[in-house]
This record gives C-alpha cells, structure tokens and sequence, in this order.
C-alpha cells in the first residue's frame, strides 16, 4: 500500500509558469490592489471591472503551461498515494496530469452563480460576459474565493493533512489564512519538506527538510530524496 503523501501548493509553483501573484507586489496584482478587484464589494461596486479583470488572468493562464514542478509532481504518483491541495486558482496541476487536485480558492477556468456559489459551470474559452446567466437567472463571476467569502474546501483539506505519511510544501509563504494553517493538521511524526526560496516559519521545526530551491529545482531535489 502506498504511503500518503499530500502536497500544498502556492504561487511560487505557477511563478514559474508566468502567472503573477500580488503576494510578491505589495498588495497588487497586475496593477491592481486586490480589495478592488478580489472582494464582493468590489464586485458590487463595479462588476464590468472585476469581470474584465478576471476574464485577462483566465486569458493568461489557458496560454500558460505546466513546468517541471507540476510535472515531478505527477512522477512522484508512481511511487506514493499523492493529494494536491493548491491555493491557485489556475489549472495546471491538472493540465500536468496530477489525479486528486483539491482547489481551496476555487479555479478560474470555471464560472459560478452569483447567487449560490455551489453552482459553478465550465467556460467556453476565456469569457465570462455580462449578461450570462446561471440556471438562477443570476450573474456569472469567476469561480473564485474573494477576500471576506468562505473558504468551503478548508475542512476537507485539513482531514486529508491529518491523514498524511508525508507533507511537502511548494512555493507557499503561509501567508494566507486559512490554507496557512492546513500544516498545523499534519501528524507530528510525518517529515515535512518545504520548497521554497524563502522557507517560512513553522511549527515542530525539527521535522521539517528545508529545500531552499525554486519549484523546479526544488522539486528535481526531492524526487531524488523520496524516489
């Protein structure tokens, strides 16, 4: 039987991709500050801007594609029971061919009903457009989580983290609650390994393997320590 090994991934995989994080612009992405772009009161203030703004990073990520990190993710499938919880909202692990991909902030190449966020739809090509309509009779928006909203994967994510033989972080600064916290459910004796150019502060330190690396590199490290 294989071992579990479950995999958190933050912008610092996509990076490398092309795909920009506001994470590492002090507040903006693509030159916007999030809170006018990324929260429901930006979205009832001026949803043309927020619908234009997400219909762009739908554009970027559909031409966007795997790298070897998304890649040695898939490899290590052969070896382990492997779960990937993301925080991205792009689709590469599954462009990658990852089998079990769990997306706490949603996934942008989806749409959603504005009324009932539970009701979500595929998208033909890269736009939503104002006026297209969920089965409600409601405005379509991005599938994705805005600042304020729930987070309705969290729990789920926290029992498979409980579950896991091994933890691998990926480009991830802890920075966003509450998917910074989903280390915190990994049981004290699994080894957790965090790939990162900046390794950020954990708990239980005596079990983490730092890999100080890009995603690439990183990840080429950790094949080599776990294959």
């Amino acid at each position: 039987m294989k071992k579990k090994l479950v995999v958190l991934t933050g912008a610092g995989i996509s990076a490398e991709s092309g795909l920009k994080t506001f994470r590492d612009t002090d507040g903006l992405w693509e030159g916007y500050n999030v809170y006018d772009v990324a929260t429901p009161e930006a979205w009832r203030k001026n949803p043309d801007l927020v619908q234009d703004f997400y219909n762009q990073r739908r554009k970027q990520v559909l031409a966007a594609q795997p790298n070897d990190a998304h890649l040695g993710l898939v490899e290590l499938e052969k070896y382990y029971d492997v779960q990937v919880i993301t925080q991205n909202i792009d689709d590469l692990h599954e462009r990658a061919g990852s089998s079990n991909v769990i997306h706490l902030h949603g996934v942008i190449t989806r749409s959603q009903s504005d009324l009932n966020p539970g009701l979500t739809y595929p998208i033909d090509g890269w736009e939503i457009k104002m006026g297209d309509r969920c089965e409600l009779g409601s405005q379509l928006r991005a599938h994705v989580v805005w600042f304020g909203e729930s987070v309705p994967m969290i729990e789920t994510a926290s029992e498979i983290c409980e579950s896991a033989d091994i933890f691998v972080l990926v480009g991830s600064s802890l920075a966003v609650y509450p998917a910074a916290g989903l280390i915190n459910f990994v049981p004290s004796q699994s080894p957790r390994y965090i790939i990162d150019p900046k390794i950020p502060e954990v708990r239980n330190r005596k079990q983490v393997i730092r890999i100080e690396k890009t995603a690439t590199e990183g990840l080429k490290e950790l094949l080599q320590l776990l294959t």
